[in-house]
C-alpha cells in the first residue's frame, strides 16, 4: 500500500488493484516503463526521496528495464548538474521547483553543464511556470516529457517537449489506459475549453484504487463505475489535449471570480528575486477571500517595501489586476515538502494565528 502527501491533512493509504501474480505485477511495471520512455537504457538519477510514489516507481519500472539507478542523499542544484554531466545521465525525474533553483545557479555554474546523455526529464507534481520550462527547454534540449496523475491512479497524460511548445501549458493527452474530460458541479461533461473537475475515466478497471479503511472518501471520489477524480481542476481543448488550473483545494474566490493560485506563482517565480512562492486565499471581509502571497527571497535580496511594491509590479504587468495579491509575506524558507509540494495549509495556520493575536 502506498500513501498521498499529507498536504492538505491526514496522508492516506491508498491501495491500487493488484495484479494476480509476482510475475503479472512486474510485466507491468516493465510495460509502464515503456510507456513512460524509462527503457532501461540508463543511468536514472533519482532526485527525490524514495518514499515518494513518483520518483520511486518511475525509478523501480527503469530499474526492472535494465538501467543503473544513481541515489542522490539530499536534493542539491549544482550537484545534480555535476552527477548528470559526469555519470552521463540519460534518465531522470524532477519537479518545478527543482527547475527554478538550477536556472538560478551562477552562470559559470550552468555553462559547466552538459546535457548532451539527457534522453528523458519527467516532470509532475505541480504546474510549472511556462517562462521556466520555455528557458529549460532552451538549455537542455528537447528532453522534458511532462505528466499528469496522482498517488491514487498513477501517471493519466503525457506531454513530450515538441507537444507542450505547440500547444504551451498543455500537461499532454491521456495514456491508452485512460480518457480524460472536464465536469461541471453536477458531473456534466463540459465542452472543450471550459474549467471543471478533471475525471479521468479508466478503459478496463472498474475501481482503480481505493482509500485505505475510508469507504466514504472512496465512494466520492468515484462518481461512477472506471470514473475518478483527485480535485484538480482544468480543461481539456478540441484535439484531446489537457491543460490543468489548480486544485479545487486552493481554489481562491474573490468576489464570486475565481483565482487560480498557481497562475500566479507562476508569474512571481520569474522575478530574479525570488527564490519561491506560495499564494493562497485567505478571509476579506468585502470580497470573502482576497490574494496572499508569501515568498522566499533568493540570496542576495532583503525585504522591504520597496521590494514588496516591485514584486506586485511585476504581476500586474503579467496578469489581471484582480489577481495581483494584496500584500506579500516574506518568509525565510516555505514550508515546501521533499516531494516538491507546498505546505499552504502550514502559511495559512500562521496567518491565522498572526490575526487572531491582532484581534
Amino acid at each position: 500500500m502506498i500513501y498521498t502527501s499529507g498536504t492538505t491533512g491526514r496522508p492516506k493509504g491508498v491501495k491500487r488493484a493488484r495484479a494476480t501474480t509476482l510475475g503479472a505485477a512486474l510485466a507491468r511495471m516493465r510495460a509502464a516503463g515503456l510507456a513512460y520512455g524509462l527503457d532501461g537504457r540508463g543511468p536514472h538519477l533519482v532526485t527525490g526521496p524514495l518514499y515518494h510514489a513518483a520518483p520511486s516507481l518511475l525509478a523501480i519500472y527503469d530499474l526492472l528495464n535494465g538501467a543503473t539507478l544513481l541515489l542522490m542523499e539530499r536534493w542539491d542544484a549544482e550537484r545534480c548538474l555535476e552527477l548528470i554531466s559526469t555519470r552521463r545521465v540519460r534518465h531522470t525525474h524532477l519537479v518545478p521547483t527543482m527547475f527554478v533553483r538550477l536556472l538560478k545557479l551562477p552562470d559559470e555554474v550552468r555553462a559547466r553543464f552538459d546535457p548532451s546523455a539527457l534522453a528523458l526529464v519527467l516532470h509532475g507534481a505541480t504546474p510549472i511556470s511556462p517562462e521556466i520550462k520555455r528557458r529549460t527547454i532552451a538549455w537542455w534540449g528537447h528532453v522534458l516529457v511532462e505528466y499528469w496523475g496522482a498517488t491514487e491512479g498513477g501517471v493519466a497524460t503525457l506531454a513530450t517537449t515538441a507537444e507542450w511548445l505547440a500547444r504551451p501549458g498543455t500537461v499532454g493527452r491521456p495514456i491508452p489506459a485512460f480518457e480524460v474530460y472536464a465536469a461541471d458541479t453536477e458531473g456534466r461533461r463540459l465542452p472543450p475549453g471550459e474549467v471543471g473537475l478533471l475525471r479521468s475515466r479508466h478503459h478496463t478497471l472498474a475501481q482503480v484504487f481505493e482509500y485505505h479503511r475510508n469507504p466514504a472518501k472512496t465512494a466520492a471520489t468515484h462518481p461512477e463505475p472506471h470514473v475518478f477524480t483527485t480535485g484538480d481542476l482544468g480543461y481539456v481543448d478540441a484535439d484531446g489535449f489537457v491543460f490543468l488550473t489548480d486544485r479545487t483545494t486552493h481554489l481562491i474566490i474573490s468576489g464570486g471570480v475565481n483565482i487560480y493560485p498557481a497562475e500566479i506563482e507562476g508569474v512571481l517565480v520569474e522575478h530574479a528575486a525570488v527564490a519561491d512562492v506560495a499564494v493562497f486565499g485567505v478571509p476579506d471581509d468585502e470580497w470573502g477571500e482576497s490574494v496572499k502571497a508569501a515568498v522566499e527571497l533568493a540570496a542576495g535580496h532583503s525585504p522591504s517595501p520597496a521590494l514588496e511594491a516591485e514584486l506586485l509590479d511585476f504581476v500586474a504587468s503579467r496578469l489581471a489586476r484582480y489577481k495581483v495579491p494584496r500584500s506579500i509575506d516574506f518568509e525565510a524558507a516555505l514550508p515546501r515538502l521533499q516531494n516538491g509540494k507546498l505546505y499552504v495549509r502550514a502559511l495559512r495556520d500562521r496567518y491565522w494565528q498572526g490575526r487572531a493575536r491582532n484581534i
